[in-house]
């Protein structure tokens, strides 16, 4: 009963399958593979227009190689002060930027307003040498509160990104979440939107250990694979990685997925809803839920065996995935109801 995380969880079935079947005989390395090379295909027809990808094997590293593309050592990547590059990648993007800085930016539930972006560009000091140089804005999809950007959203933050001549680069370790709560095109909310780069998650969504950069704006895409060679995410066996995503993007496998995970979630906060001192801190968008619970609730519940991150005082996390059992999701609720009396 672990709601810990979505990466606590195993592989799809058809994933694993895949990986075994990829598994059989020779083939060129280093993705010079066939799997390799039908991604750019799958790829472009998944988001209905042409683009360039490269499979990683980690998140962090499809985001801070990905900025390093776009950003010089003495630039600034703009991002929400909660998101991933800023809390949870050890300075990874700072590293691989070779010294940019990541200026964060407030907004209420994890996202970003263009407002609040355009006011700090334009205060940013662009052209004086005393200043970092803007230089990329990052958003999560969805994002570290799990909720989502609508299309809308993301086309007022790409008007001031091109107003300002920056790239603007997308976090979407959990993006098929956000496609599948949106119900709309995966295009909808990248190229169409103004989006110049995706990192896709798949990881955390049924893969093994596959996302891919997928590069809307093809241009930006000539230097990196320099960047991921240089970092050791050139893979020499690249069809384990290229055969995850190839069989996560067939038959709208990661769609499923994402869907399953997010009907748990909605689940937890219909049963949660007018629970004696439950507290929803978010809208639930996707599939994370922060709520607060009284202490002896959280200490009760967890010496029956669920497991979530405590992520303050009062309030936890839970995460639901591609395999979250409805049971548990039930037993979760009942335990949190009858300790809440």
């Amino acid at each position: 009963m672990n709601f810990c995380s979505d990466n606590a969880t195993g592989v799809s079935p058809e994933i694993m399958a895949a990986i075994a079947a990829a598994n059989c005989g020779a083939v060129m390395s280093y993705g010079d593979d066939e799997y390799t090379q039908r991604l750019q295909v799958k790829f472009s027809d998944l988001f209905e227009t042409s683009v360039t990808v490269f499979p990683v094997a980690t998140g962090s590293a499809a985001n801070a190689l990905t900025l390093a593309v776009v950003t010089p050592p003495y630039g600034a990547v703009y991002c929400h002060e909660e998101s991933h590059i800023n809390l949870d990648e050890c300075g990874a993007p700072e590293f691989f930027t070779g010294g940019a800085k990541l200026v964060t930016l407030t907004g209420n539930r994890a996202k970003i307003e263009a407002e609040t972006l355009s006011k700090k560009l334009d205060r940013a000091g662009i052209g004086v040498v005393h200043h970092v140089q803007p230089a990329a804005v990052s958003i999560t999809q969805a994002t570290e509160a799990g909720t989502v950007y609508n299309p809308a959203e993301i086309c007022q933050i790409s008007e001031v990104v091109r107003a300002h001549n920056l790239h603007l680069h997308m976090d979407g370790a959990r993006f098929a979440n956000a496609v599948a709560s949106l119900g709309c095109s995966p295009a909808d909310i990248t190229w169409r939107a103004g989006v110049d780069i995706l990192s896709f998650g798949a990881t955390k969504n049924g893969a093994m250990a596959a996302e891919a950069v997928v590069f809307f704006n093809q241009e930006l895409a000539k230097t990196f694979p320099f960047y991921r060679k240089r970092s050791g995410h050139l893979f020499s066996k690249m069809r384990f990685l290229s055969a995850q995503l190839e069989a996560y993007i067939t038959d709208d496998l990661w769609l499923r997925n994402a869907a399953h995970a997010n009907n748990m979630a909605a689940k937890l906060a219909e049963g949660f809803a007018g629970v004696e001192g439950v507290k929803l801190c978010h809208p639930v968008e996707a599939n994370e839920i922060f709520m607060q619970l009284p202490e002896s609730v959280i200490a009760a519940v967890l010496a029956e065996g669920f497991l979530f991150y405590r992520w303050d005082k009062y309030t936890v996390r839970l995460v639901t995935a591609f395999n979250t059992l409805e049971a548990d999701v039930i037993a979760l609720v009942e335990a949190v109801k009858r300790y809440s009396v």
